[in-house]
């Protein structure tokens, strides 16, 4: 058979074949079209400090950041973020080193996953995941291990199998990414833990990504960075972003810290993919990380309440509910309402009661395991989710 009868190429190289459309872009167009409340993708419905907004008009109005930024982030958000890490869990860093300015956290994935990771080397994941983990994994050529957290319906909550974790390591394994607190699950992975990971990481001289973009919306336990166990700093890169803490998603400010060899590696990838990118929000997020610690405490507080009330509707609802310890995700069962399809719930729920959200299958390899669990955001006004708890009551049984 000749090339000609064979059909035309493929336009997608086979790394990324698997990957369409995100479920995001999907579930949103559906809430738009339908009119539904969108609990589905994770922003806030409004924005964040107007003093922080005000510095950013500042910044545009002085004509600071109007041009190309430096290559690793201006040095008045490297300071801060190196001031953050001190203060808040006493890692120190060398803003002109060992800290990197990033478009969003999603670049400063890839980014690491591009610069680290070799075609043919094992990436263990902690599944669900957040759909992204998967793309930039194939971009690097790296082969995809993941590890389950898997429910407890009676804790209410996801749990880690460290044994699982330390089954999975093999020869060829070159680095773990770790979410905490974890997306989807609401899962915050406790100081004892994380020990055992690092312990392992040093044992198998092994790298460390760990996101950490909810680091400031933990309910109950603590955020514990990795990088503060013995042995870490060296090995991890530690991975935030403005979007979570500040409510301002669209600027797309990131930022990761690591020893100089991880940054300058990490860096030689960055470099090509934006270069540099939000140069006049650099400076107000820069101030935004330095807000007294009563915005941080009034952000999470908020955010309890939020998560209560959606829980608490949602268990009215019918819905088995696994209450998040931290993240603004609230992860659901819906077989006691009969379902077992979280798609096809997912597809119809717009039009049954005007309400978004994501099936958690996405974040699944073995996408048996999450089919019959669904996400709710719930980082929306509370007259909004008042709504959506009143429409979701249509499906109680």
């Amino acid at each position: 058979m000749t090339p000609r009868e064979e059909g035309p190429r493929p336009l997608l190289n086979r790394r990324l074949a698997a990957f369409g459309t995100t479920i995001f872009a999907e579930m949103s167009a559906l809430a738009v079209r339908t009119e539904s409340i969108n609990l589905g993708q994770g922003f806030p419905d409004t924005d964040g400090p107007e003093e922080i907004r005000e510095a950013a008009v500042r910044a545009l109005r002085d004509g600071r950041g109007n041009q190309y930024p430096p290559g690793p982030g201006v040095p008045e958000l490297r300071s801060a973020i190196t001031d953050h890490q001190q203060g808040r869990y006493g890692l120190a860093y060398d803003p002109d080193t060992e800290v990197l300015v990033t478009a969003g956290a999603t670049e400063a994935i890839a980014a690491s996953l591009l610069a680290l990771v070799e075609p043919g080397d094992e990436v263990i994941a902690l599944e669900p995941y957040y759909d992204s983990y998967a793309a930039c994994i194939a971009m690097a050529g790296g082969t995809r291990v993941p590890v389950t957290l898997r429910p407890s319906p009676s804790s209410g909550t996801y749990t880690l199998d460290l044994d699982e974790l330390r089954d999975a390591v093999t020869d060829r394994t070159r680095l773990i990414l770790l979410n905490t607190p974890h997306n989807p699950t609401g899962t915050v992975l406790s100081r004892d833990e994380l020990a055992v990971i690092a312990e392992l990481a040093v044992e198998r001289d092994l790298l460390v990504i760990t996101d950490e973009v909810y680091e400031h919306l933990v309910f109950e336990g603590e955020h514990v960075p990795i990088a503060s166990f013995p042995g870490m700093r060296e090995r991890t890169v530690s991975i935030s972003s403005a979007g979570k803490t500040f409510s301002f998603t669209g600027w797309k400010v990131g930022w990761l810290t690591g020893s100089p060899e991880l940054v300058t590696a990490v860096r030689s990838a960055k470099q090509f993919l934006t270069y540099v990118a939000s140069g006049p929000f650099q400076y107000a997020i820069a101030e935004a990380l330095r807000l007294p610690d009563t915005y941080f405490d009034g952000l999470r507080d908020d955010l309890r309440a939020k998560r209560d009330l959606l829980s608490t509707g949602l268990a009215a609802a019918g819905f088995e509910v696994y209450r998040p310890s931290g993240t603004y995700f609230v992860t659901t069962d819906i077989r006691p309402l009969g379902e077992s399809d979280g798609f096809a719930f997912c597809r119809a729920l717009p039009e049954r009661c005007g309400v978004v959200a994501i099936p958690n299958a996405v974040f699944y390899d073995h996408r048996e395991q999450g089919a019959p669990f669904v996400r709710f955001a719930f980082c929306k006004r509370e007259p909004i989710l008042q709504e959506a708890v009143t429409r979701l009551k249509a499906l109680a049984p």
